[in-house]
């Protein structure tokens, strides 16, 4: 398994779970100095990443783009998969492929998240479900396309009421027939939805592709309550083999935020033989 922290680009998501906030190039300076394999982008658009700039970066720093998140378009536009209005969907796919094409640019897999939208005003449950498994189709295909595999987040319930358990949400791909999409654990969430963290890895483990690593306030892990010790020996069980990123709030600031989900990735993860 591998180490991820995130960095993001987008002013207006201020407060958000993202580490780093001063440019890519702070980013990967800082995540090397703390030992992380790689840094997980959260953009404003496709466009506004330069993948030249982030290629001299990983080789100057020995670093990997772990992901590439969609989210901007949700913060800055409102656009989401399942809106009412089939033009605002046609700009959601529209952007989120954008993502899809510089992520893969750097061998990277990009991440649909806040822009699957929920089921709300006009829109049936039904529809809503028909619109997001059409979206994830033709973005999964077009990732597949480029050598990548889209990444889906179920997300809690004050977020989406789409899904919001990973077995849920890997049985609707199934039923669905949706190939090339894997699933995103975020242990924040699942601490809101699931049971028993472990017992649910082990249900979605053959669609798991993403891990974010943070703690059940949304902190680094060790700064909240969550069983970490049983969520690594269930990604080991399953053979997870992916990057656990660090989508987190920057508490108390960024620098210690970082350093403590570095210390956490060390204890639980990388000392096991199994790592």
């Amino acid at each position: 398994m591998k180490s991820a922290i995130t960095v993001s680009l987008v002013p207006e998501a201020k407060g958000g779970p993202f580490v780093f906030w001063n440019g890519l190039a702070d980013a990967f300076r800082q995540a090397a100095q703390l030992g992380f394999h790689a840094v997980e982008i959260f953009p404003p658009s496709g466009a506004a990443i330069d993948p030249h700039e982030v290629r001299t970066l990983c080789v100057r720093y020995a670093l990997k783009v772990a992901a590439v998140g969609t989210g901007g378009g949700w913060i800055l536009n409102k656009w989401h998969l399942c809106h009412a209005d089939a033009a605002v969907r046609k700009q959601a796919l529209q952007f989120i492929g954008e993502v899809i094409d510089v992520a893969a640019a750097l061998d990277a897999s990009a991440i649909v998240g806040s822009m699957q939208g929920k089921v709300e005003g006009s829109v049936t449950r039904e529809q809503a479900l028909g619109w997001l498994a059409d979206g994830l189709r033709e973005l999964g295909a077009r990732a597949a396309a480029k050598g990548q595999v889209l990444i889906y987040e179920p997300l809690n319930r004050y977020e989406t009421n789409l899904f919001n358990r990973l077995a849920d949400a890997a049985d609707f791909l199934d039923a669905a027939q949706i190939g090339p999409v894997k699933l995103l654990a975020d242990l924040f969430h699942m601490n809101i939805e699931e049971p028993s963290l472990a017992n649910a890895l082990h249900a979605a483990a053959r669609r798991i592709g993403h891990i974010h690593f943070a703690d059940s306030n949304r902190q680094a892990i060790g700064f909240g309550h969550t069983d970490v010790v049983s969520v690594a020996n269930a990604l080991r069980e399953i053979g997870y083999t992916g990057y656990l990123s660090a989508e987190i709030v920057p508490l108390p600031d960024s620098a210690r935020a970082a350093a403590q989900a570095a210390t956490a990735f060390q204890q639980y993860i990388a000392c096991s033989p199994h790592a």
